[in-house]
């Protein structure tokens, strides 16, 4: 099996990955169908009201962090998935016959049981891949998400047309079955023994430990700028949709096309032997300029094809960013950390999306990608300056640049005593535990 599809090999993962692609497809269908219904049918092309129900929907996840990340780390995470996927089953079905008298509610609901779902869901990938093929399982897992992302958009887009918005809610319901049937056919004796941390601390100590990383600090802001100001896709490709005078199955093709660079993103992250922190800023500044050009463009066409620059950029950052976090955290703090990254990358819509729809409301949709490439350019300048003042930076004869970035390798910090118990449980990063304690590496074969 080529290195790209390398975490295939596990039956698991396989299972997994079919059952999310199908809930996927149904998600976006869904997301496809409330912005549609918010932006047209509860308003009159409001922007802003679209911004107010993507800070309900994503909100959640800031407000609950120290909860979310705790219960990822305390309990089993499949069982977790089983919960959180029942109860977004049934809140889609719900939203598919109530529909738009309570869309607001719906959208806080979704996104308060979407708070603990993700956070688990980004874990739990460790759990069924071995640590050398985390990063890979973390990129097919964004080209799953993606490939989803060009399938459902166009269906849901063209299904408003055909049957109507409610209906569209009702088929993603049904989509959440595959999930849960793939849940239950995992081989749970083949999942990783998971490693709990029983010091004190919750989710303090997670923050601890990213705090104490300025590479993690760089990728966790980057991560917020570009997901407050960056991602609001919905609000950019509704506005322009409606600007080049197309209707719902247009709007929902501009979500597809997006996708067609996206998944190229995550497959091509998923070639990589591991994530890297240069390639999030690289990623950072790219997007910045895809945007601008974007928002150049004059024909509903033009504009289509510059997203797929978009998407390659948007998803390299956000896939390399997901795998670096994931194989340079402690095991024991991963939930933890993934529960404050899932709070940084959807606690920024709520700050963002209300104002980029006040700004494609007030000085039009051009402006408010530009503001999302503004801060893109920012990211990338803040990265630069952590490259040339962390230190990390070397000259190098033998690089193609004659300069390298040390970059923090996966390798977990484990405590010496409990290594002769043969318990092996990481302890808390520090600069101490990094000079005193064996480092544990992976055998080459």
């Amino acid at each position: 099996m080529s290195a790209m599809f390398r975490s295939f090999s596990n039956i698991n993962y396989r299972i997994w990955f079919a059952g999310a692609l199908v809930s996927n497809i149904g998600g976006w269908m869904q997301a496809t169908a409330q912005d549609w219904v918010v932006l047209t049918e509860l308003t009159d092309n409001d922007a802003a009201a679209m911004g107010v129900t993507m800070a309900l929907q994503f909100g959640p996840p800031l407000v609950l962090v120290s909860l979310t990340g705790w219960v990822a780390d305390r309990f089993e995470r499949r069982r977790i998935l089983l919960a959180t996927q029942s109860a977004l089953l049934m809140l889609a079905i719900a939203v598919g016959v109530l529909l738009l008298p309570m869309m607001f509610c719906f959208a806080a609901a979704f996104g308060v049981v979407n708070a603990f779902d993700a956070p688990a869901r980004q874990a739990f990938v460790s759990d069924m891949v071995s640590a050398g093929d985390t990063s890979n399982a973390v990129a097919l897992n964004s080209a799953s998400f993606n490939l989803a992302r060009m399938i459902g958009p166009a269906v849901g887009g063209l299904l408003i047309v055909a049957i109507g918005s409610g209906w569209v809610f009702i088929a993603n319901a049904v989509t959440f079955l595959a999930m849960l049937v793939a849940l239950l056919m995992l081989r749970t004796g083949q999942l990783a023994p998971r490693l709990k941390n029983r010091r004190p601390g919750g989710l303090a100590e997670g923050f601890r430990y990213v705090w104490g990383r300025s590479d993690l600090r760089v990728v966790f802001v980057t991560v917020f700028l570009i997901g407050a100001f960056g991602m609001n896709f919905p609000i950019f490709a509704s506005t322009m949709a409606i600007e080049f005078g197309a209707g719902a199955d247009g709007y929902g093709v501009l979500s597809s096309v997006l996708a067609i660079g996206s998944l190229a993103g995550a497959l091509l992250a998923a070639r990589r032997d591991r994530a890297r922190v240069r390639v999030v800023i690289l990623a950072a500044g790219g997007f910045g300029v895809a945007a601008f050009v974007s928002a150049s463009m004059p024909t509903y066409l033009t504009y289509a094809i510059t997203l797929t620059f978009t998407g390659f950029m948007i998803v390299t950052l956000l896939t390399t960013a997901n795998g670096y976090v994931q194989m340079t955290t402690a095991p024991a703090l991963r939930g933890r950390v993934l529960a404050l990254y899932m709070a940084v990358i959807m606690g920024s819509t709520p700050v963002g999306a209300p104002i980029a729809g006040w700004v494609a409301d007030t000085f039009g949709p051009r402006t408010a990608i530009m503001l999302g490439g503004t801060a893109g350019f920012v990211a990338c300048a803040i990265g630069a300056i952590w490259v040339f003042t962390s230190g990390r930076l070397h000259r190098s004869e033998g690089s193609r640049f004659l300069m390298t970035l040390d970059e923090t390798r996966p390798l977990n910090i484990v405590d010496e005593a409990e290594i002769l118990e043969k318990k092996a449980e990481p302890v808390e990063f520090s600069d101490e535990a990094a000079v005193t304690t064996p480092i544990r590496t992976s055998k080459k074969d």
